[in-house]
């Protein structure tokens, strides 16, 4: 009997003790137990590391412990420290999801699992929505942008139609694509769009599993630092896509937002 297909969720956190319960609670009530949760904590002088320790006595109870890894250190930024997530997954697709942020459905991994299985070749990312909530997990709307029904590394010249947040990446992929520490607070943005490149290059599919993959906390790093968020990834949209469709997908952005005022 073939094995079940492991999915590694990684979890980057720092001084976040009150928000990480909600991420570990939403990993632990998953049906699908083929998960590795790998948590990488920034060194953090509040009680986060305690919420984790008991998260890890309470697993090593259960029936089926499920692998959890925990590494506590200083890091480089957010970026650093999923990248040091990175070099530690063994599943064969892996997924960020950092404190505060938590799956929408108990059922999720299951649905992202029987999705990958279903074609001969495994895709080389598995995509879905996610929702807005705020710090109470109260839903707060739609992103703006929505995964489209077919996904390639070129979609993203319309910025980024899918979080990273709801982007299933294969591992053998991933680790040779490290987020690259000169962007902080796109790299993301970058990394996905690496990822879809590499997929591109090897003829793998980019596979939209149609569901809402994750809640996403509406204040992350880029949330806070939008403006100089939206100058990094005007510098990557032109890396990839050039100047003047840069320009002339920005100069649409703004048009449109006048018409609709």
């Amino acid at each position: 009997m073939k094995p079940p297909l492991k999915i590694s969720v990684i979890t980057v956190t720092y001084n976040a003790a009150n928000l990480i319960a909600r991420t570990i609670g939403s990993v632990e009530e998953q049906t699908y137990d083929a998960v590795e949760h790998i948590i990488i904590d920034g060194n953090s002088q509040d009680s986060t590391l305690s919420e984790i320790h008991h998260y890890q006595e309470r697993n090593s109870r259960t029936e089926h412990p499920r692998e959890i890894v925990c590494r506590s250190e200083p890091d480089r930024g957010i970026y650093d420290a999923m990248n040091k997530g990175l070099e530690l997954a063994t599943g064969k697709y892996l997924l960020f999801l950092n404190a505060g942020d938590r799956f929408h459905t108990p059922d999720t991994l299951a649905q992202i699992a029987a999705v990958a299985e279903k074609g001969d070749k495994l895709p080389a990312v598995i995509y879905g929505d996610t929702h807005i909530v705020d710090a109470a997990g109260n839903f707060l709307n739609r992103r703006r942008l929505s995964p489209p029904p077919r996904l390639t590394w070129r979609s993203f010249q319309s910025g980024m139609l899918v979080c990273h947040q709801a982007f299933f990446a294969r591992r053998d992929i991933a680790q040779k694509t490290p987020y690259d520490l000169h962007f902080r607070f796109s790299a993301d943005f970058d990394w996905c769009i690496r990822i879809m490149r590499a997929a591109h290059r090897r003829k793998l599919p980019l596979t939209n599993a149609g569901i809402v993959v994750a809640d996403y906390l509406n204040e992350g790093t880029t949330t806070r630092h939008h403006k100089a968020s939206l100058r990094e990834r005007f510098r990557i949209m032109e890396k990839y896509y050039g100047l003047m469709p840069t320009l002339a997908y920005h100069l649409w952005f703004l048009v449109r937002n006048f018409i609709k005022k």
